[in-house]
């Protein structure tokens, strides 16, 4: 199933959100949504810096997610990043499919 790292930085209203509902709150519909989509929710962090939260989803529908990341971002609460996150194994078989010949820009 792929796998998503979704991580944002909160916007003053969506700090103001986390003061009054909690930070379970935000961990808690972060699993819900991952469930809604046919996922699960791997972990849930907060972090310090540039960063202010990160959690790892396992979700079936790109398109989906996708969807969801751009919905958030235009929510105005937070600047959100959906990263997919890739198997050594994916990448095994990444590096090893054959691309043809192409010509690069400056060739």
């Amino acid at each position: 199933m792929p796998k998503f790292m979704y991580s944002g930085s909160y916007t003053a209203k969506g700090a103001a959100g986390i003061l009054k509902e909690g930070a379970t709150a935000r961990r808690d519909e972060a699993a819900r949504i991952a469930e809604s989509f046919g996922g699960t929710l791997e972990s849930y962090y907060w972090c310090y810096g540039e960063k202010d939260f990160m959690c790892i989803m396992d979700v079936p529908d790109k398109v989906k997610i996708t969807a969801f990341a751009l919905a958030v971002g235009a929510s105005g609460v937070f600047n959100g990043k959906l990263t997919p996150l890739i198997t050594v194994e994916e990448m095994d078989e990444i590096t090893s499919v054959e691309l043809g010949n192409f010509t690069l820009p400056g060739q």
